[in-house]
């Protein structure tokens, strides 16, 4: 992540303190003004990493700024690069074809239904390039359904999606000539359980959900909204049209800002 082009800036916390979460959903907000490639945010717990040890102990939050540049930068007082080595980056995951985000919501995990529905989905033609099982955070959350703020159904869309663990899966697609985003709407099914029920009893949502917002599956509306939520939740993900990276990026530079009062 800290080879990507633009500026990373990563909150560096203790576990017993935790992240800065105002701060979380200020840097998310501007990500998606800025640009969701020119801006990254990260989150690093100082006690699990060794090279960040100097930051054990504060009582205030510390931000740590990393930015691409043509020649290494340095500093006396603290320098520590990451090289890559013929522009490899082991951690990212790249695609050349079109790609849409699928959530497989809490409701359907807590049923332990997750190991069904990907079987549904790769029997349906869909190749999956990442997938992650992980708990999403509430700023996370509100950044993600920004576009549903004005709704009344939004704090419980929020709340339920916080709720315990989701599975998120980055998908594409090998068959047929539907493209992704639609193959993967059409395989969901209406957004209504009930609705789908009567129109699309085959569909996921139909043999999954429950009622709203129970149900099941998430997915990108359009292509524009696959790649701002892949963003969002794969943050090392390549997009075919990125243009490769710098091939050495960073150094850990002071200045550092002190937030007082903010958790």
């Amino acid at each position: 992540m800290l080879s990507s082009k633009g500026l990373t800036v990563v909150d560096v916390y203790q576990g017993w303190c935790g992240p800065c979460k105002p701060v979380v959903s200020l840097f998310q907000k501007m990500r998606i003004e800025v640009g969701l490639d020119l801006l990254h945010f990260a989150l690093a717990e100082a006690d699990c990493l060794e090279v960040l040890e100097k930051y054990r102990g504060r009582c205030e939050p510390t931000f740590l700024f990393y930015a691409i540049e043509d020649e290494a930068l340095s500093d006396e007082d603290e320098c520590f690069s990451h090289e890559k080595e013929d522009g490899d980056d082991e951690d990212a995951v790249s695609s050349e074809k079109a790609c849409t985000l699928a959530v497989i919501k809490p409701d359907a995990v807590v049923h332990g239904k997750t190991d069904e529905i990907i079987t549904k989905i790769q029997e349906a033609g869909f190749d999956i390039l990442t997938d992650e099982e992980r708990a999403t955070r509430e700023a996370e959350m509100r950044l993600f359904y920004q576009h549903r703020a004005g709704e009344e159904a939004f704090e419980k869309l929020v709340h339920h999606m916080c709720s315990g663990p989701s599975h998120l899966l980055n998908l594409t697609r090998t068959e047929g000539t539907e493209d992704v985003v639609t193959a993967w709407q059409t395989l969901m099914g209406p957004c209504d359980p009930d609705v789908a029920r009567r129109e699309q009893p085959d569909s996921l949502r139909a043999q999954y959900g429950t009622e709203m917002p129970f149900n099941a599956v998430h997915g990108s509306r359009d292509s524009e909204d696959a790649r701002r939520e892949l963003a969002l939740l794969f943050p090392s993900f390549k997009f075919s049209d990125q243009v490769p990276e710098a091939p050495l990026v960073e150094s850990s530079v002071q200045p550092r800002l002190r937030v007082n009062a903010l958790d």
